[in-house]
């Protein structure tokens, strides 16, 4: 019996929650965050190749960065153990 409540207050619970959300939600485009989304446009061709090299860029660096830390503490070890202990 308490298995079959237990369900059903768990149903109520989550038909609140999603009652909750989407009265939160009804209003984004008029409120603080309505004029954010009017001043959004699409980027154009040179802005968004712009953008994918720089990420592109940050990523590559990043990698690089972790492989030669992979690298030294890997293949060095005597080394880096005296330093980190």
């Amino acid at each position: 019996m308490s298995n079959t409540n237990s369900s059903f207050d768990f149903t109520e619970t989550t038909y609140e929650v999603q009652r909750k959300l989407e009265e939160r939600f009804r209003n984004v485009g008029k409120g603080k965050y309505g004029r954010i989304f009017k001043m959004a446009k699409k980027p154009t061709l040179e802005e968004y190749t712009r953008v994918v090299q720089m990420v592109s860029i940050g990523i590559a660096l990043i990698g690089g960065l972790g492989f030669l830390l992979y690298l030294l503490f890997t293949y060095f070890h005597q080394f880096t153990a005296g330093i980190f202990g």
